[in-house]
Order: C-alpha cells, then sequence, then structure tokens
C-alpha cells in the first residue's frame, strides 16, 4: 500500500493511493493529528510516498514516530532525469531537482557538489511526480535495478535523518580534555590557544618573518622563498620534503590547527548536544550518490577525535567497517572470477601478494587504487601491467569506463545511475582540437582534458557502485536492527554512517545478535546486487566501549 503525503497550508495531507497510483479520500492533519495518524497507518506496513524525506521523517521522529518505507520523489527524480536505463527521458522539472551538480563552472567534474534547496510541493503534485516516475521505471531497460536503486536512495534518506536525530554518543569532557592537553586552555574569542601561539612564534623565529601569520598560505609561501625554500604549496608532502629546522614546528602547527578549525570549542558548542554529535547528513550529496554533510564534518571525523565517541556503560558500539570494498565491487560488475576469488581470502590486497600478481601488500593497495583512479605514471603506472595481466575483466571494466569518458559519454553504475555529461565548454576544446588550424598547445590542452574527465568516469561506475552497495547494506540492517526488539526499553540504533562504516549503538546484551545483523546485512547487500556471483564483502567488526578502540 502506497500513502502520499504533503505539505499543505494547515499542516498536511495524504491519502491512500490504489493499484493505479490514484489518491483516495484526502485527510487533512494539524499538530499532534499528524504523527498520531501516521503511527495508526505505519501499523499497517505501507509506503510513504512523499517529496522530500528530510523535511517530513524529522518532525516525525521528534514525536517518537519513525516509518518502516518510503519513497523520497526528490532523490529518485534526480536519478531518473540523468539515468540512460530509460527508454524515454523523465523531463526535468527544478521542483523536483534536490542536486544538480554544477560541473560547468570548472569545467572539471567534481564528487563534492552539493544539494540546493526548492519549494515543497503540494499533494496533487506528489501524486502526478509518483505516476510519472513509476511509469518511467516500468518502462526503462532495468526496472529491476532501477527500482532496488530509488528503494535503497528513500531507505538511506529515512535513515539519515535518524542519524541526526538519534545522535552519536559524545563525551564533552573527553573532548575538552583532548583539546586543553592538546592546544592549551580555551582562548579568548579571537586569540590562539597557547599551543599554537607557541608554534607560530617558532615559525616565525626559524623564518626570520617576525609579522607572520602562519595561518595565511600566501604569507607563509613568501617567508619560506625568501629563506630560500622553494615549494609551490605549504601542504603537507611539499613540507616534508625540505631540509630546515622549521620543518617539524611548521607541519605540528598545521596539524593543530586543523583540530582547531574543525573539532574545536566552538565545533563541540555547535554541534554537540545533550552529549550526543549531531551532523546533518545529505544522501546522494554527491554526483555517485555517496553521501556529503551539511554541517559538522560528520564525514571527516578524525581518529584523534574517536576517544570522545563513548558509549554507556550497558551499552556497546558495533562499528563495522567494509574493508576494500571498491575493489570488490569492481570484481562483482566485470564477473572477473579471479579477483572474486581473491575477495573470498579475507585480504583482497594480501591475497594479490599469494597469487605471485605483486610482491607486497603495499605495492597491491599501490595498484588496485591506479586502477581505480586512472594512475599511469610512478609506482602505480609501473605495477598496472601486473594487473592488467592478471585481472583481465576487472581492469577492462574500468579501462573501458575511462575511454568513454574520453570520448564524452556518458557511463552508468550497475543499478542505474548515470554520470553527468561534460559541460560545452569541454566540448569546445575538444572541437578546436579537431579542426586543421588546431595547435600543437590546443591539442594538448583537449588530451589533458579528454584523460581528467576519463578518470572521473572511471571511478564513477566503481563508487557509485558501491555507495549502491552501502545503500543496501544500510537499508537491510536498519530492518534487521527494528526486529532485534530491545533491552530495558532501549533498542539497537544505527548512530554513524561513513561510506563504507557503521555504527550501531546497542545495549550490551545485543551486542552479538547486532554484530551478525551487520555481518548478514552485508552478504545481502550483496545478493541483491550481484545475485550469487562469489564475491566476499568482508567486513571488520567490533564490539567496543569507545569509538578508539576499533580504531
Amino acid at each position: 500500500m502506497d500513502i502520499a503525503l504533503a505539505g499543505a497550508d494547515d499542516g498536511v495531507a495524504l491519502a491512500v493511493l490504489d493499484a493505479a497510483g490514484r489518491p483516495g479520500v484526502v485527510e487533512r492533519l494539524r499538530g499532534p493529528a499528524f504523527p498520531a495518524r501516521v503511527a495508526e497507518l505505519e501499523r499497517a506496513g505501507p509506503r510513504w510516498v512523499w517529496a522530500d524525506t528530510a523535511v517530513l521523517h524529522p518532525p516525525l521522529l521528534e514525536a517518537g514516530v519513525s516509518v518502516g518505507r518510503a519513497q523520497d520523489l526528490r532523490l529518485a527524480h534526480a536519478v531518473l532525469v540523468r539515468s540512460r536505463s530509460l527508454a524515454r527521458p523523465l523531463p526535468d522539472d527544478d521542483r523536483w531537482r534536490p542536486a544538480d551538480p554544477d560541473l560547468a563552472g570548472s569545467g572539471e567534474p567534481s564528487l563534492l557538489d552539493l544539494p540546493a534547496d526548492g519549494r515543497t510541493p503540494d499533494l496533487a503534485e506528489v501524486v502526478a511526480e509518483h505516476r510519472r516516475q513509476q511509469d518511467a521505471v516500468a518502462a526503462s531497460t532495468r526496472p529491476d535495478r532501477l527500482r532496488l536503486l530509488l528503494a535503497a536512495e528513500s531507505a538511506g534518506a529515512l535513515v539519515a535523518a535518524e542519524l541526526t536525530a538519534v545522535g552519536l554518543p559524545f563525551d564533552e569532557a573527553v573532548h575538552t580534555a583532548l583539546l586543553t592537553r592538546l592546544l592549551g586552555p580555551r582562548p579568548l574569542p579571537g586569540g590562539r590557544p597557547a599551543r599554537l601561539e607557541a608554534l607560530a612564534a617558532e615559525v616565525r623565529t626559524l623564518l626570520a618573518a617576525p609579522g607572520l601569520n602562519p595561518d595565511s598560505a600566501p604569507d607563509l609561501l613568501r617567508a619560506l622563498h625568501t629563506q630560500g625554500l622553494t615549494v609551490d604549496t605549504t601542504r603537507q608532502w611539499e613540507l616534508e620534503r625540505l631540509d630546515h629546522p622549521v620543518v617539524a614546528p611548521l607541519l605540528e602547527y598545521k596539524k593543530l590547527a586543523r583540530l582547531l578549525s574543525a573539532n574545536g570549542w566552538a565545533w563541540l558548542q555547535a554541534w554537540v548536544r545533550g552529549g550526543r554529535f549531531r551532523p546533518e547528513y545529505l544522501p546522494a550529496g554527491v554526483v555517485t550518490g555517496r553521501w556529503a554533510a551539511r554541517g559538522g564534518g560528520a564525514l571527516q571525523l578524525p581518529k584523534q577525535v574517536r576517544a570522545a565517541v563513548v558509549a554507556a556503560p550497558d551499552r556497546r558500539l558495533v562499528v563495522a567497517d567494509a574493508a576494500q570494498l571498491e575493489p570488490r565491487v569492481l570484481a562483482a560488475m566485470a564477473r572477473d572470477e579471479a579477483m572474486a576469488r581473491a575477495s573470498r581470502a579475507g585480504d583482497l590486497y594480501q591475497a594479490l601478494v599469494d597469487d605471485g600478481v605483486v610482491d607486497t601488500r603495499a605495492h597491491a593497495k599501490v595498484a588496485m587504487l591506479g586502477a581505480l583512479y586512472g594512475a599511469t605514471s610512478g609506482e602505480a603506472g609501473h605495477l598496472m601491467p601486473r594487473l592488467l595481466r592478471s585481472y583481465p575483466r576487472a581492469t577492462g571494466w574500468v579501462e573501458e569506463a575511462a575511454r568513454a569518458g574520453e570520448r564524452g559519454e556518458v557511463v552508468t553504475t550497475w543499478l542505474g545511475r548515470s554520470s553527468p555529461a561534460p559541460p560545452e565548454s569541454w566540448h569546445r576544446v575538444q572541437q578546436l582540437a579537431s579542426l586543421p588550424e588546431a595547435t600543437a598547445t590546443d591539442q594538448r590542452r583537449a588530451r589533458s582534458q579528454a584523460r581528467d574527465w576519463g578518470r572521473f568516469t572511471r571511478n564513477f561506475v566503481v563508487q557509485g557502485t558501491a555507495a549502491e552497495w552501502a545503500l543496501c547494506w544500510l537499508a537491510d540492517l536498519r530492518r534487521r536492527l527494528r526486529d532485534l526488539g530491545e533491552v530495558g526499553g532501549v533498542r539497537p540504533a544505527l548512530v554513524y554512517f561513513l561510506h563504507d562504516e557503521v555504527i550501531v549503538e546497542t545495549p550490551a546484551a545485543l551486542a552479538e545478535p547486532v554484530a551478525e545483523a551487520v555481518r548478514a546485512a552485508a552478504r545481502r547487500a550483496g545478493e541483491l546486487l550481484f545475485g550469487t556471483f562469489p564475491v566476499e564483502f568482508a567486513l571488520d567488526v567490533a564490539c567496543v566501549q569507545s569509538y578508539a578502540e576499533a580504531a
């Protein structure tokens, strides 16, 4: 049973849809009547059809109501207007666009574009868009895959809202003690902590630059150049190549300044409330379908901060990390039996060493990342021929995606998310290079841009499919956790997600059942996407009191 739900001037409106997607009697609800009616209807196990989970699910969660299934029409629209799996393109419409990564501005692909807000459609618009999407999927080349993708996207949106509502347990006292130990006492507004100020003074002395602001990259570069230190940037890898006494204090300053900026006292005050870290997640905030975060740095929680993520004494954190996810996904997509066999050895990189493909695990990792990201020079370029010989199907899969991108074509993930086409500026450069009067500079520029786009499409098919696997993992795990029940009035709950890693907070008595649910959900995700093809999606699972214990 599908139930359409939309915001209205006087609250919300909902209607049960018949088999043809037509609405029945429209109910209009205000105030507490809204969550109460949803809770009543939820007992029948419907699928809620609404424009935007991020708008409609939080008020339900605040009232203690969590729905089991939903169809997020904006997330679905973003997939369907671009997917090359459709027999007939779904017309784009600003009202239904949660995100449209803008690649035209820079002329280069980006995996880090975030969505923009739009107005809230009414019930009639929700019903009409739902029917359009259902018809488009039914007429697609692979409706089974698209339906799975849209269901997984929508389940992910439910999880995202719940992650913010529940929050990650966070001990403010532990984090404050960490900041004080590393940086010194909290400074007055606008001031530097004592440790940073001391390091800044040391850097100024060693560079003979008494007025230097080490937070200013241009000023720092000038001071370095004045001392004869030729670097193009102030990035760590460049500074580490220098032989000068300033390197150590400067790198320490930059590391501590990052901690202060990303996870300092201001961050603690803004994002940790009531002993819980509550960031804002953005499902499909990246063009490949990966999540992003609107604030709080949820997807960049550094290891030094994790000691503050602590469960209550009668609870545990079940931390699970999908090991080497993207190579395993590539093996499954390409139906590469040899690489699949390596995946079943547990550590896929070590399996490459054991099979004689490369000589060390470090080389195995470099070679595999080179295949996924298109490295053609250095150590990765040297190792690539060995990978090509051992795994021709897997490497051929990403090579073809890269060649398609170089030709300006669109590529598609396993379930049907298609990449953006290159911008017009990209095509203009390619056309200019093809003219008889094109210069050698024009041709070099065109080849460089083609290779850049090829690297983007090469990784798009793998990263996007890995994101689809992770969404199916999340959706199935969420269902299993709901079925585990509670202990002392407390249920296991997802509290953190980072691309291929989850954290479940659970009563201690349910820690082992939760760990098994995490593993079972990973197996199910593999089956949903790839059927019986024998790739193992290995997990590192730990039941701990503190997140730091699992790192």
